[in-house]
């Protein structure tokens, strides 16, 4: 068994181990090596491959620490998963905690997390539309959100509009109560609280009453063209060919449209066809459109939803292999 001893700051050890340890736990968990603390020297204990491991995951958590940042389970979890063939960068974890798109209301920046991530933000900032398609907890949604409030605040466009699909999803709309916009809404807030936790409400109201903000079902975007805007469609799976075509041609000069979909949570009628699989299929070639797909590596919230979307990509993977051979034979 080798060891190696690190020689780390007293506040940047109580902020890598963890509250009660529950960070290195993970480690040593995970890598089998033992981490030994001795007043401001920590010694790692394993063999080959793992203490290497054990080594770079610890420098890495140090450099997010050195930079102030509050390390997580979630921060650990995943410098974890880092493979070196994903990334070049030295410290693949700071470049992402450098990447501020903005603040929330109470202060809080919002940036990629994960490797993924960071290529969708940037693939979003060069291209004029981009696809994002991947699992619930990736960030699709609120990342395209932080960006286009960025891009709004900054004069870069003159107004957002969030869109979605009003698809039944077991609930028929006329059993809700209320007006048309009543029935609409519950199909919308997922967008409002994007705009609340980022713009803050009192902001959100003026900048929606003066039309600069508009959220509306996708229905609503027929027969218009949406010039010097900042455009968001959500939840695209549950678009229908045409309608994906419909407001891929509203887009205007001046404009950048982020379309955000997961293919496995499809609500159409059975055999009906989703209009962001075909669109995937037919604009693969436009050099001047970003596809972007992300995994459940790239899933933020608690590391148990992580699990999960492992778990269905798992079941899901080999139920298309059972297909596959039951069509063969």
């Amino acid at each position: 068994m080798a060891e190696i001893s690190l020689a780390i700051p007293e506040k940047d050890l109580r902020n890598i181990f963890g509250e009660f340890d529950s960070h290195v736990k993970i480690l040593e968990n995970t890598l089998g090596v033992d981490f030994v603390l001795r007043g401001d020297e920590v010694k790692l204990e394993g063999d080959g491959e793992k203490l290497d491991k054990a080594q770079k995951v610890f420098n890495e958590l140090y450099e997010l620490s050195k930079r102030g940042h509050d390390i997580t389970d979630s921060d650990v979890s995943y410098a974890l998963s880092l493979d070196s063939t994903q990334t070049t960068d030295e410290h693949p974890l700071v470049t992402l905690d450098s990447d501020i798109i903005c603040h929330t209301v109470s202060g809080k920046p919002v940036k990629p997390k994960t490797l993924g991530q960071k290529e969708y933000v940037d693939t979003i900032r060069k291209r004029m539309i981009t696809f994002g398609v991947g699992p619930a907890g990736t960030g699709k949604t609120y990342l395209a959100m932080a960006i286009g409030i960025t891009a709004f605040m900054h004069e870069e466009v003159e107004r957002i509009i969030l869109t979605r699909p009003a698809i039944e999803a077991g609930e028929k709309l006329g059993f809700l109560p209320g007006d048309l916009q009543s029935k609409i809404d519950p199909y919308l807030r997922p967008l409002y609280d994007a705009l609340y936790q980022i713009m803050g409400a009192e902001t959100f109201q003026r900048n929606m009453e003066k039309g600069a903000i508009e959220v509306a079902p996708l229905a609503y975007m027929r027969g218009r063209t949406l010039d010097n805007a900042f455009i968001i469609l959500d939840e695209a799976q549950n678009t229908t060919p045409a309608q994906m075509k419909m407001f891929l041609t509203r887009i205007g000069f001046g404009s950048r449209a982020v379309i955000t979909g997961d293919a496995t949570q499809k609500d159409l009628a059975p055999g009906t066809q989703s209009g962001l699989d075909v669109a995937l299929r037919v604009l693969r070639r436009v050099d001047e459109i970003g596809v972007v797909k992300l995994t459940g590596a790239d899933v933020v919230r608690h590391p148990l939803v992580q699990k999960i979307v492992k778990a269905y990509e798992e079941y899901e993977n080999k139920a298309k292999t059972g297909r596959k051979r039951k069509e063969r034979r």
